[in-house]
């Protein structure tokens, strides 16, 4: 990955949409060697009308105006120490924004900037922090209740990046970020999980949410064609 920035840096992105009731999405793309990664941040809007940023992207100023007319950035959230990149330019644009980590990546993401808490609230009970099982405590995601149904955010825990024709799209296939289906990358089960059974059991947890209606990954398209499934299909993998 590339080191963090300590200033603003705009690269290339789209615009931010609103894919469900108070949650807003927005895509870019970041060069790492011999290959561009897609990425994603995701906005939500509690009750109060401050927002929670997963994953942040420095925008260029007409989406921030976008953001900033959504509602009043309160928390940043730096799911793993692998998405640090725009964190310390967000807390310096926002110095009001609670810093929030889990506490397995938290000294590494203090690196770059401190963390306020790894067991945030929100004051909304639509809105929950969770911290992924089996993972050493080192990745995080939202599960997000509006009138429409349930989305879960997750970071690198799962890949779905499709129809990917660059010439560093075997690079991310071999990586298991890209592929014909959603996965749990390849690098991930090297590197970040640690206890596949407690992971398999978070996985049919959260496939239990009957409401569930996508899931939002931070490297790839968002999963709307029966999520649960897709969950239990995740969970098969690792058994």
């Amino acid at each position: 990955m590339p080191r963090p920035f300590r200033q603003w840096k705009v690269l290339p992105h789209g615009k931010l949409s609103e894919i469900d009731v108070n949650i807003l999405t927005v895509t870019g793309d970041i060069r790492m060697p011999m290959m561009h990664l897609p990425r994603r941040m995701t906005v939500v809007r509690l009750n109060d009308s401050r927002l929670i940023v997963f994953s942040a992207i420095s925008l260029a100023e007409e989406e921030m105006a976008t953001l900033e007319a959504y509602g009043r950035p309160a928390f940043l959230i730096v799911p793993s120490d692998k998405h640090r990149l725009d964190a310390r330019a967000w807390k310096d644009r926002y110095p009001a924004m609670q810093v929030v980590a889990p506490e397995g990546a938290r000294a590494k993401v203090e690196e770059v900037v401190p963390v306020d808490t790894v067991t945030p609230g929100f004051d909304d009970p639509n809105v929950q922090f969770a911290v992924v099982s089996g993972t050493r405590a080192r990745e995080a995601a939202l599960v997000v209740r509006t009138p429409n149904g349930t989305t879960l955010v997750l970071n690198d825990l799962v890949g779905n990046i499709r129809n990917d024709a660059s010439s560093s799209g075997w690079l991310l296939q071999l990586a298991g970020f890209a592929g014909k289906e959603a996965q749990i990358p390849r690098v991930m089960k090297m590197v970040m999980i640690k206890d596949p059974k407690a992971l398999r059991a978070q996985l049919l947890q959260w496939a239990d949410i009957e409401s569930l209606r996508r899931i939002l990954v931070s490297h790839g398209e968002p999963i709307e064609g029966n999520p649960r499934q897709t969950l239990r299909d995740l969970a098969s993998s690792l058994a």
